[in-house]
């Protein structure tokens, strides 16, 4: 990905720190859908977090590398159970909120060229799975990532099968993919904060059942945890290649 895309978001979680309480992310589709999320919610509290996230962070084991760790909500939960974690995010502007929030191991770096580890596990919440723009990229992230992951650790991420929704802008979008025969899942996605509005950049939504046919070329074995009603869902990956 395109670290220019990823701008707008770390400087909205820049200012949301520095004290911007009305600091919003703008997420626009290329088809011109957008929506706007609130700094706020990449600041949460464990008490706060969705039963996924619980889910997820209850199945961390061992050392966790926490990929495109944001603000490092989830790192600093982990941090204070104990475990020992390394955040990683493409964004300077993240990475500088979570070294000022406390997060001691913390880098600015890339996944596709992170080359730290073994890790127990893998962690990549908020649908962080996206970054890896398609199913191309998926394919590539899924071989790199065990070679970061001893052998019998875990990958844990999240996304959602976009075929659960009625809302015809997301119906008329995924036929505009079929026709064009791209996958379902696949978007393009644009991030703006006060009128500064990064490169559009693919973001990849990917089903259970394709994210399974990806995984085992790839040496992992997948289990669904978790499926909601929205099509969201917690997918545990068990890496089975020996180290």
């Amino acid at each position: 990905m395109d670290p220019h895309a990823m701008i707008p978001h770390g400087l909205a979680l820049l200012a949301y720190f520095d004290g911007e309480a009305s600091a919003q992310l703008v997420i626009r589709r290329d088809d011109g859908f957008e929506a706007s999320l609130p700094a706020s919610h990449f600041f949460r509290q464990p008490a706060q977090f969705s039963p996924i996230e619980v889910a997820a962070l209850e199945r961390c084991r061992g050392a966790v590398l926490d990929i495109g760790a944001g603000t490092g909500l989830h790192s600093l939960d982990l941090l204070s159970q104990g475990r020992a974690v390394t955040a990683i995010d493409i964004s300077p502007q993240a990475v500088e909120v979570m070294a000022r929030r406390g997060v001691p191991d913390v880098h600015c770096a890339d996944i596709f060229h992170f080359q730290g580890g073994p890790f127990d596990t893998l962690l990549m919440l908020g649908h962080g799975i996206g970054i890896v723009e398609d199913l191309q990229g998926l394919s590539r992230f899924l071989a790199h990532a065990c070679k970061l992951t001893r052998s019998g650790g875990r990958l844990l991420l999240d996304s959602q099968d976009v075929r659960k929704t009625d809302d015809p802008h997301h119906l008329a979008y995924h036929e505009a993919n079929r026709r064009a025969g791209e996958y379902i899942g696949a978007t393009r996605l644009q991030f703006e904060y006060a009128g500064q509005a990064g490169p559009y950049c693919g973001w990849l939504h990917v089903d259970p059942q394709t994210l399974r046919e990806q995984a085992e070329p790839a040496g992992w074995e997948c289990e669904i945890v978790l499926e909601q009603e929205s099509g969201d869902y917690l997918a545990c990956l068990t890496c089975l290649q020996a180290d």
